[in-house]
């Protein structure tokens, strides 16, 4: 549980990332890492940062977007958060055809989205995935703190240094109302929701 001196992070690739701050993406979808434990994955944050990583960054693993191949963070680096996202509902899909129809809302490659459905272990089904919309806000003042190992790991959630106060009252959407509601609509359409 975070405390008032931290808060949650949710990492993801760079590439990603990038893509949720230009509202490109407005979904994650998610099967899980190595580390998280007997369970397996969940969004269970609704309120996070987006934490960018570097490892595994592999252009094939994308369909579009910047692909900057480097080294994964090394301790004592400066992190810098620039986006927050809440989670206006998540879920499990098991039906490829509804995975399947979910591309034109992310970039991952077909492939990487097949091979995440049809991974299992550590708590979660063969033929899965978890999505998530996602409402994405920019802070207007980033903020930055040294990368520790407590960070690393194939894990989707870290718990890192709180920001300064006020910083939610002044983030920004990267997508107005409008369109997010129209993207919820996609989703309903596609019997996809919360």
């Amino acid at each position: 549980m975070a405390n008032e001196s931290t808060a949650w992070a949710f990492k993801e690739w760079q590439v990603v990332c990038d893509a949720l701050a230009s509202g490109r993406q407005p979904i994650l979808l998610r099967k899980g890492g190595i580390h998280e434990g007997r369970a397996g994955f969940s969004f269970a944050h609704e309120s996070f940062f987006l934490f960018p990583t570097r490892f595994h960054a592999q252009g094939d693993q994308v369909r579009e977007g910047e692909v900057r191949e480097m080294p994964e963070w090394q301790p004592g680096e400066r992190i810098r958060i620039t986006h927050h996202a809440e989670a206006e509902w998540a879920v499990t899909l098991t039906d490829w055809a509804q995975v399947s129809a979910l591309e034109p809302m992310h970039i991952y490659s077909e492939g990487t989205v097949r091979d995440r459905f049809d991974w299992e272990g550590k708590g979660m089904a063969a033929g899965s995935i978890h999505v998530a919309l996602v409402r994405v806000r920019e802070l207007t003042e980033p903020w930055e703190f040294a990368y520790e190992p407590k960070f690393g790991g194939c894990r989707s959630w870290v718990q890192v240094p709180a920001p300064a106060e006020g910083w939610r009252e002044r983030a920004k959407p990267v997508i107005d109302d409008g369109r997010f509601e129209e993207v919820a609509r996609e989703l309903r359409g596609l019997g996809i929701n919360g």
